[in-house]
């Protein structure tokens, strides 16, 4: 019963979302090529790249991480996963985190 406690566990661990909690700081220092298209400061550069300011820190961790997976399919999925795969974990919550308290105008 034990073993079959600890798998379900470890099961339910895999498919529920991660909850981020980054530092906002190390994370404007962490996303130099992501300020290009997602502008922290004001509108985006092309109005195709979406603007993540003030974005549920959560949601943006996932979505990166996702993005990593390569679980995000669409037109840009390709050049977002290049973008993102030298980010450890820590990494993304605190780019995360930087977003999410970004306030620029959109």
């Amino acid at each position: 019963m034990k073993k079959f406690c600890f798998i379900a566990l470890i099961a339910v661990a895999n498919i529920l979302p991660a909850y981020a909690q980054g530092d906002a700081a190390a994370g404007k220092l962490k996303a130099p090529s992501c300020v290009f298209c997602h502008n922290p400061n004001g509108p985006n550069s092309n109005k195709n790249y979406p603007s993540l300011n003030g974005q549920s820190e959560t949601y943006l961790f996932n979505a990166m991480r996702a993005y990593q997976l390569n679980q995000r399919q669409g037109a840009l999925a390709e050049m977002m996963t290049a973008q993102l795969q030298h980010l450890n974990e820590q990494d993304l919550k605190d780019v995360a985190a930087f977003y999410s308290q970004a306030q620029g105008a959109d």
